[in-house]
């Protein structure tokens, strides 16, 4: 029974990424989440108390895949710590370069509920930001760079840059001239550390 009721509720969220993703919250309704996941909307409601909390598990899904993805680039990338950080850039170009690429979830997300500050999916989408950061600031640490958790923020910033950027130009251009500008700051605060 439990077994059941864990793939009902994955169900329902796999249902719930695919078309928050693809047509945005707003335009989709419990209805359309219920019918792809193959259940009733009573069912959704069993698992789910609410939309905001469906929100908030769709949100919590792309977490650790998306941290996971950026560590996957960086860790991959041969050589210094200035080639990883422009390696990260560089996957995010190709994937915002597919034709299924329909933005950052979490920003759309953070932007379709600007109004709703306290709602649950805000508070997932900021815990995943400051996730990424602190990932960032863990691995600038281990290449002693003097000040980690600055430069951890200023690449997150570019990289949230990027993201949004896409959005409007479609131009993978610019997703890579902020790699280079992440590998620059990264670079000087690598040199920075070793003057230390």
């Amino acid at each position: 029974m439990v077994a059941r009721k864990t793939d009902t509720k994955r169900r329902i969220v796999e249902a719930a990424n695919k078309l928050f993703y693809m047509a945005g919250i707003r335009a989709t309704s419990v209805d359309a989440i219920a019918e792809k996941a193959g259940i009733t909307k009573r069912t959704l409601y069993y698992h789910f108390q609410s939309k905001d909390d469906l929100i908030a598990a769709y949100l919590n899904t792309r977490d650790q895949v998306n941290l996971h993805t950026y560590q996957k680039w960086f860790d991959g990338q041969e050589g210094e710590v200035t080639d990883k950080i422009r390696a990260v850039f560089d996957g995010i170009s190709k994937a915002t370069s597919h034709p299924k690429w329909r933005g950052c979830g979490f920003q759309r997300t953070e932007g379709e509920l600007a109004n709703k500050p306290g709602h649950p999916a805000i508070k997932v989408a900021s815990s995943h930001k400051k996730n990424v950061e602190q990932w960032l600031a863990g691995e600038f640490h281990r290449y002693n760079l003097a000040n980690a958790e600055v430069t951890a923020r200023h690449v997150l910033l570019l990289l949230e840059g990027a993201l949004s950027t896409m959005l409007v130009h479609h131009d993978p251009a610019y997703v890579r001239e902020a790699g280079n500008a992440a590998a620059l700051l990264v670079g000087c605060d690598l040199r920075a550390g070793e003057g230390a």
